[in-house]
């Protein structure tokens, strides 16, 4: 099984659309007893939050955020949690806005250091 999530800082390897999250995006993931959380912004988020629940390898979470441009949206997000060759971890991410149209993947990875 791959490591706790709780207290690790991730970023995403490359941008998103404008007004999502992208490369200057920071997460700070929380996790206990299979919940997990995290806290996130920058680039076009001021600020955003996801809730949500572990099992093994696959996280289920709902997301909403702030954007800079004083809009808010939501979704929901599963994610697949691997361990890189050198011990980091990386999130391979589907997601779906619910409050808007749109869908998409990406990838988050744990900062070095």
């Amino acid at each position: 099984m791959t490591p706790s999530l709780d207290g690790l800082a991730l970023a995403p390897v490359a941008d998103q659309a404008p007004g999502q999250v992208g490369t200057r995006t920071r997460f700070s993931y929380h996790e206990k007893d299979g919940e997990i959380w995290a806290e996130y912004a920058g680039g076009d988020v001021v600020r955003g939050h996801l809730v949500g629940t572990r099992a093994g390898d696959r996280l289920d979470f709902r997301y909403v955020q702030l954007r800079t441009d004083g809009t808010t949206s939501s979704g929901h997000c599963v994610s697949r949690v691997l361990l890189l060759p050198d011990g980091r971890v990386r999130l391979e991410e589907t997601w779906r806005w619910e409050s808007r149209e749109g869908s998409g993947t990406s990838v988050v990875e744990q900062l070095p250091g």
